[in-house]
């Protein structure tokens, strides 16, 4: 985020100067918003890949700092767990062929990760949490030794008491633990996108993207089990909100909102209010405080960079999340975050197609459905999604003049296909390329496969003839060697 973290524990005034700096940051990020052109221009498309190491008989790998120290791929980078790294794709135009562009960044991203993990005898899995996870790989020890992880480890223990975390995921399984640190975060991999967007036209694309992400979601999950247990189909949306959650005991009297979080209600101004409601909603985490002055950047006519305030933005996990960045004269952009990583890059391409054409093609229209949906029945609709796949019924708006009616989340993702492609077209996207992307959501939804389905089903195949942590390693297996064929997960066999 531009800051560098070199220390693991803050003072009190450190706590107060990164806050008035966060005000400043808001002031002046409200100037330049409004400055006539500020971010102007053609959509963009990047996106972020996190992913497991792993050895060779699927257990976790925590030597991401040894892996990194093999490639000098600017692209990589390590992430909170030591069994994690990212991949950081070069972003381009949306017009065109962009999702050809990202494959090919994908695929040339993981396969300088494997060469590099390759060297030091560990292979790469792209899901959303790796299903031979145990409890003996996490813990204070799983966290990279970076300042940046133990320092934020320090200060949500700080924000709760000292006190520990329980989470509790309700599934098929239930799973219910008292967890002391922040090493949970790295059992969740996802791919984010990045869409780029004119100021103008970021509340009506962030309330979109808001709206479709749980039918996307229903159709994507990846993510079934947490440590041997069966629970939702994208466990990540349940772990990650309780994994850093600094809260500690909250009063019915004081309720405080979590740091992973849907929002709060439908944007109406624009992303200036998103960047606020983060600096009202949650103490620092990392108050880390730069050299540059944003007011006097401002004043002078300059764009300035905002460090404080990216570093606090990057500390407040809303799923969908909105983004300032001073490169290239600046501009903003929405991350995506609720896809889960894998299973192939097919998967991932096309759960994106459907992502960003549906928050595309419906930007037009949300404005006359909002009255008729509710912000909470939105956030219901992402939980359910989360935790049913595509078994979960979700609250849809028929039209501006009536009531959200429940609808089999296939029924509505096959509904929304046309809006998805004329929102792609729209953008410039080639006709082939949108069909073909869209065409592989319309398979897996004929076939009642996502790579959440095709995982318990295998487990359950498994399981009936050995114990379910062995079941486990064994679905492994047979996932990255399907995964390995760039199938999508639709096509992939049961046995």
């Amino acid at each position: 985020m531009g800051l560098q973290i070199h220390t693991e524990t803050f003072a009190d005034e450190e706590y107060g100067r990164f806050s008035q700096r966060l005000a400043e940051c808001l002031v002046a990020l409200r100037e330049v918003l409004s400055r006539p052109g500020f971010g102007v221009g053609p959509h963009s498309l990047g996106a972020e890949l996190e992913m497991f190491l792993v050895d060779a008989h699927g257990r976790p790998l925590p030597i991401n700092l040894d892996v990194l120290g093999q490639t000098k791929d600017p692209r990589v980078t390590v992430e909170i767990g030591r069994f994690n790294l990212e991949c950081n794709l070069r972003p381009g135009p949306f017009a065109g062929r962009p999702f050809t562009a990202m494959r090919a960044e994908l695929e040339s991203a993981l396969a300088e990760v494997r060469r590099a993990a390759a060297t030091k005898g560990a292979r790469v899995a792209v899901t959303g949490i790796l299903p031979t996870l145990r409890e003996a790989d996490l813990g204070p020890g799983a966290l990279t030794a970076l300042p940046r992880y133990r320092a934020m480890a320090t200060s949500l223990r700080r924000n709760r008491g000292e006190a520990p975390m329980r989470i509790v995921i309700k599934g098929e399984d239930f799973f219910s633990e008292e967890w002391d640190d922040v090493s949970l975060e790295g059992a969740n991999t996802s791919l984010q996108y990045h869409l780029r967007t004119n100021p103008a036209d970021f509340a009506r694309l962030y309330n979109a993207c808001q709206l479709v992400t749980a039918p996307v979601l229903a159709v994507s999950g990846n993510s079934p089990f947490l440590l041997g247990r069966r629970l939702w189909d994208e466990t990540r949306v349940a772990l990650f909100r309780q994994a850093v959650d600094d809260r500690g005991e909250v009063s019915p009297d004081a309720p405080r909102p979590g740091r992973v979080t849907f929002g709060h209600g439908w944007v109406r101004e624009g992303a200036w209010e998103l960047f606020a409601e983060s600096v009202a909603l949650h103490a620092p985490l990392l108050p880390v405080v730069g050299r540059e002055s944003p007011l006097e950047v401002v004043a002078q006519g300059g764009v300035p960079r905002l460090d404080e305030l990216r570093l606090h933005q990057g500390t407040v996990w809303a799923w969908n999340r909105a983004v300032y960045d001073p490169s290239d004269g600046g501009h903003v952009r929405i991350e995506m975050r609720a896809l889960p990583a894998g299973p192939t890059v097919e998967d991932m391409l096309a759960n994106g197609a459907l992502l960003l054409g549906l928050t595309l093609g419906l930007s037009g229209q949300v404005d006359a459905l909002l009255p008729a949906m509710p912000f909470a029945y939105a956030q219901q609709n992402f939980l359910r999604a989360a935790r049913e796949g595509l078994d979960a019924m979700l609250l849809w708006p028929e039209s501006h003049l009536s009531p959200p009616r429940p609808v089999p989340a296939p029924v509505l993702v096959e509904r929304l296909l046309p809006v998805a492609r004329e929102g792609l077209l729209g953008a410039g996207v080639e006709p082939d390329e949108a069909n073909a992307l869209l065409g592989v959501i319309q398979a897996r939804l004929r076939a009642g496969c996502t790579g959440a389905r095709w995982q318990r089903k295998m487990l359950a195949r498994l399981e009936a003839h050995m114990p379910r942590a062995d079941a486990l390693g064994a679905l492994l297996e047979r996932y990255l060697s399907l995964a390995a064929s760039g199938r999508p997960v639709h096509e992939w066999p049961w046995d």
